[in-house]
């Protein structure tokens, strides 16, 4: 089976007034967005995002940074363009507060899209999230560094995950339990920094030696490089250690490449043993175009021209170096 991810959905102001404006001034319409990437997040049998602005819906009132809540419509989006799982765990899950989580939750819950890291009782968090597609069943786990210095209610400590080893180690364990594959999504590392620190690099080698088989970071709202982390027992697990943004609003042009990751996970029987295979890494640059901070399109950095953006050939280039250079059999598949 294959497993895509792509990196932060962070819906700034002028990307919700950019979609209010394409739904005519009476519902938020993101579609236009995913365009000219829906097909190829549609191609994976299970695509994961991360949702890094908390989808709370209008009524409560949208707001950008520093403390961000998005319209309902972009899980709509998501899950028409082929997402089938989100991370909640991100430093602006607690930007509004309880309300906001609870309203993305229901909402999440009302159009069946599952979602992980940020929970709505002690039960929901109990429950490791699991999907099953051709046989393999993928459990997915998220955590982050921190919420900008806001902090859950006491004893409402369920509504978003912070990472610390033992709760990592536990859930890895409880998870390997009820799937084939532990995919865990970390948010953490530096932002802005094109390299992960060695805080990052530990933690990643940590959560493999546990059990986790594939590590999805994001945070640092830039790529940073993926890499194979190898096991005592010669067994090996992917990291990527951010997938940059995939839709924002930023300045910086390292801001607005991200890409969609792609892997092939293969579950070899032999007895009663089970092991599985993680083959053939890819991974599609994209880039965020917008115009006087409108018309906002994720598109597939092969996809671009000179016209569009001066320089691509070297600038794709130089994303693909950045990404393989710890692993050379990345791939990079054309995206037509």
């Amino acid at each position: 089976m294959t497993l895509s991810a792509v990196g932060d959905i962070l819906i700034h102001d002028s990307v919700y007034k950019d979609a209010y404006k394409k739904g005519q001034g009476k519902t938020y319409h993101f579609d236009p967005m995913f365009a000219r990437v829906k097909s190829l997040m549609e191609q994976a049998d299970i695509t994961f995002a991360n949702q890094e602005s908390i989808a709370g819906g209008a009524e409560i009132g949208l707001s950008s940074y520093p403390m961000f809540n998005s319209p309902f419509q972009i899980s709509d989006t998501l899950q028409q363009a082929g997402v089938d799982i989100v991370s909640m765990a991100n430093n602006h899950t607690l930007d509004r507060k309880e309300q906001a989580i609870l309203n993305a939750i229901g909402y999440y819950e009302k159009i069946g899209l599952p979602y992980v890291g940020a929970y709505k009782d002690e039960e929901d968090r109990n429950k490791i999230r699991v999907l099953e597609k051709n046989g393999v069943k993928v459990a997915f786990l998220a955590f982050t560094y921190g919420t900008n210095g806001l902090t859950a209610p006491q004893g409402k400590e369920y509504l978003v995950n912070y990472i610390d080893k033992d709760r990592i180690r536990q859930e890895i364990n409880k998870a390997k339990q009820q799937a084939d594959v532990v995919v865990l999504s970390l948010h953490f590392g530096t932002e802005y920094q094109m390299n992960p620190n060695e805080e990052q690099k530990e933690l990643a080698k940590f959560a493999v030696k546990k059990g986790a088989d594939i590590i999805l970071g994001h945070h640092p709202h830039v790529l940073q490089p993926a890499e194979w982390v190898k096991r005592e027992d010669g067994t090996k697990g992917f990291v990527v250690y951010s997938l940059g943004n995939f839709l924002a609003a930023q300045k910086e042009f390292d801001t607005l490449i991200g890409g969609i990751l792609t892997l092939h996970i293969e579950k070899i029987e032999r007895g009663d043993k089970i092991s599985i295979s993680i083959q053939n890494p890819s991974f599609i640059p994209t880039y965020i175009s917008y115009k006087n901070w409108r018309d906002y399109s994720v598109i597939p950095m092969d996809q671009l021209t000179n016209r569009d953006l001066q320089g691509i050939e070297q600038k794709r280039e130089q994303v693909k170096g950045h990404m393989a250079k710890w692993m050379p059999d990345l791939a990079f598949p054309p995206s037509g």
